[in-house]
C-alpha cells in the first residue's frame, strides 16, 4: 500500500509530522490534527510556536533523557502541559546529566564496536531494550496513558524524532489498527524528511578525528532503516502474540482504552 507521508512545513523542525491521513485496517483513517511526532522544540521561532498553538497541541511529551532535556530545553508557551518522560535510549552504565551527549556517543560508539560489531546489530537491541525492559516501559505506558485520556492535540518527541518518538508512534498506530506496511512507511519517513541535516552530519563525521569503523557506526546510528523496528516488532510478537497483545499484557491497556482511542482518534475515510 502506498500511503504519501508528509512533514509539517515548521521552521527549525524538520522531523514533525501529523499522523492524520494514514489508513488502518478496518478502512478508517487517523484525524488530522490530533497527534504529532517530532523532534526537539529546542529554540523553535515565535512563528512556529503559534503555528502549534493554532494546530492545537495541548499536551507535550519529552521522551529525551535529562542530559539532552538539559542541553537543548523545550521552547514552551503559556498553557501547554509539559510532561518529561525520559526513556533512557542506551545501555551505557553510568550516564549522568552532568555527561554532553557528544561524550556519551563517543562512549556508546565505542561499546557497540566491541559488544555489537556494527550500528545495524546495536540500533536493532536498543528498540528491543526499550520495549522490554521493565524502566521504559513504565514511561511507555505513561505515554500511552496521556495519550489514550487526551482531549486535544498532543504531541510527543525525542531529539531527533526517529527512535523514541517513532516507537511510541509504532504503539499508537498499532492500537489504532494501522498496518505493519504503514507503519514502516512513517517510520522510514524520519530519514527522508532529515535528508539536509544527516548530510550535514555526516560531512562533519568524515573530517572527525576517529577511525572508519567507529564512523560507519556512528552513520548507522543517524539512519531510520526499517529492520531497527522490524526487529524489534518481531521480537514481541514472538513473546505477546501482537503488538497491541503487548500493549495490553505490559502496558496496561484495555479494550476500553482501545475503544475510546479508536473513536477519538479515527474517522471515515473521505470517498
Amino acid at each position: 500500500m502506498h500511503v504519501q507521508i508528509k512533514r509539517l512545513p515548521l521552521k527549525k523542525m524538520f522531523n514533525t509530522r501529523d499522523l492524520g491521513g494514514l489508513p488502518t485496517e478496518d478502512g478508517r483513517v487517523i484525524k488530522h490534527g490530533k497527534l504529532l511526532r517530532s523532534g526537539k522544540l529546542y529554540k523553535i521561532p515565535t512563528k512556529t510556536v503559534e503555528a502549534l498553538k493554532n494546530y492545537g497541541v495541548k499536551t507535550v511529551i519529552d521522551l529525551r533523557i535529562y542530559t539532552e532535556q538539559e542541553e537543548d530545553p523545550d521552547t514552551l508557551w503559556e498553557g501547554v502541559n509539559y510532561v518529561h518522560l525520559p526513556v533512557l535510549c542506551t545501555a551505557t552504565p553510568g550516564i549522568t546529566r552532568e555527561r554532553t551527549m557528544k561524550h556519551t556517543m563517543v562512549v556508546e560508539s565505542k561499546r557497540i564496536k566491541k559488544e555489537f560489531g556494527n550500528a545495524d546489530n546495536y540500533m536493532a537491541e536498543m528498540y528491543c531494550s526499550v520495549l522490554l525492559n521493565e524502566e521504559p516501559q513504565q514511561l511507555l505506558k505513561q505515554a500511552l496513558r496521556l495519550i489514550i485520556e487526551n482531549d486535544g492535540c498532543i504531541l510527543w518527541h525525542c531529539s531527533g524524532g526517529k527512535d523514541r518518538a517513532g516507537i511510541v508512534a509504532m504503539l499508537v498506530e498499532s492500537l489504532l489498527g494501522v498496518s505493519e506496511e504503514v507503519i514502516i512507511a512513517d517510520y522510514v519517513a524520519s530519514h527522508r524528511f532529515q535528508r539536509a541535516r544527516f548530510f550535514w552530519n555526516r560531512a562533519g563525521l568524515v573530517i572527525a578525528p576517529c577511525s572508519l569503523r567507529l564512523k560507519k557506526i556512528l552513520f548507522g546510528m543517524m539512519a531510520a532503516k526499517p529492520q531497527y523496528l522490524t526487529v524489534a516488532m518481531n521480537r514481541v510478537k514472538e513473546r505477546y502474540g501482537s503488538i497491541v497483545g503487548y500493549c495490553k499484557e505490559v502496558l496496561g491497556v484495555t479494550d476500553d482504552d482501545i475503544d475510546l482511542m479508536k473513536n477519538k482518534y479515527l474517522e471515515n475515510a473521505a470517498p
